[in-house]
């Protein structure tokens, strides 16, 4: 779910993309609830294990081989990139966890709150200046999660790891000289021997729940690196082809749909300090969203004038 601006060039196509990753991203926990009897931390590595493949079928149809390679060779990219596959690892496990455990809720609100998140990064680490709407969306979404901090305590712990972690890896892919498929590769290649390891070690012990146990586990299991790939690909196509502002609107589609999922299918409970949260955060959206279509169409007056 990295995002990324797009360079200059025609926008033909790129919001069927995106609407297909975030899409995809959104009715995950669907798929995801299929493997609930699996131990979380087997999931992440099997995610990983079938992943790799897919990226490098991928890598060899679009011919990027050589800038995986190139970047496997630079060790400032390669450190880069393992602190990034430690984030996206991380982001992975809790995200199945808040699932299995019927915490959707707190994901979504999680990833609501990751372009706020990504805006704070900016500022701290990239020397980017917020505006005072901006400034104004942050304060209301501060006052959201600090209810929760009343209210709803037992799950903000996944909701801030899930925003911050993302955050922080998307501000790493960001700076890092690398494309987005190799970059996935090259993250997954350096998690390859710990998922190994994971792999084989709940082969051994056979506990009878997760690859192995039966065949519709195994290929579910074997799923989820499509699962991951795929949006990963249709994102990065997306971003290619439409602006960093319109791919910004379309990004809150995944937690919309999340949302609904926990709340209607999964029958999760909402809380009232989690109503209470979700409306400010709304609402900061919406002043961020607004400050962002401002702005572009600033942009695009003084381009015609």
């Amino acid at each position: 779910m990295t995002r990324v601006p797009a360079p200059e060039g025609s926008q033909e196509g790129g919001l069927s993309y995106a609407l297909a990753a975030y899409g995809i991203w959104g009715f995950v926990p669907l798929f995801f609830r299929l493997l609930v009897s699996v131990p979380p931390v087997e999931v992440l590595a099997q995610r990983i294990l079938w992943s790799l493949p897919l990226c490098f079928l991928v890598m060899i149809f679009r011919r990027q081989i050589g800038d995986y390679l190139a970047a496997l060779k630079d060790w400032k990219v390669l450190r880069l990139l393992l602190i990034s596959s430690v984030l996206i690892a991380g982001n992975w496990l809790i995200y199945i966890y808040s699932i299995f455990t019927g915490h959707v809720l707190a994901a979504s609100l999680g990833y609501y709150l990751n372009p706020l998140v990504n805006v704070m990064l900016g500022m701290v680490f990239l020397g980017e200046r917020l505006s005072r709407l901006q400034l104004v969306a942050v304060a209301i979404a501060a006052i959201g999660v600090a209810i929760l901090l009343g209210g709803a305590l037992d799950t903000l712990w996944i909701s801030l790891t899930l925003a911050v972690s993302f955050g922080t890896y998307g501000l790493i892919r960001k700076i890092v000289p690398v494309g987005s498929l190799p970059g996935l590769a090259i993250e997954t290649t350096l998690l390859l021997l710990p998922a190994l390891v994971v792999s084989v070690w709940y082969l051994w012990i056979d506990d009878g729940r997760g690859f192995g146990s039966n065949g519709s586990i195994s290929l579910l299991l074997m799923a989820g690196g499509v699962v991951t790939a795929v949006p990963l690909l249709l994102f990065a196509t997306a971003a290619r082809r439409m602006s960093y502002t319109a791919l910004g609107f379309v990004q809150y589609l995944a937690p919309t749909i999340q949302f609904l999922l926990g709340l209607f299918v999964f029958r999760e409970p909402l809380k009232s300090a989690q109503l209470a949260c979700f409306l400010l955060i709304w609402i900061s959206i919406a002043v961020f969203s607004f400050d962002m279509w401002r702005k572009a169409r600033a942009d695009r007056m003084i381009q015609i004038a």
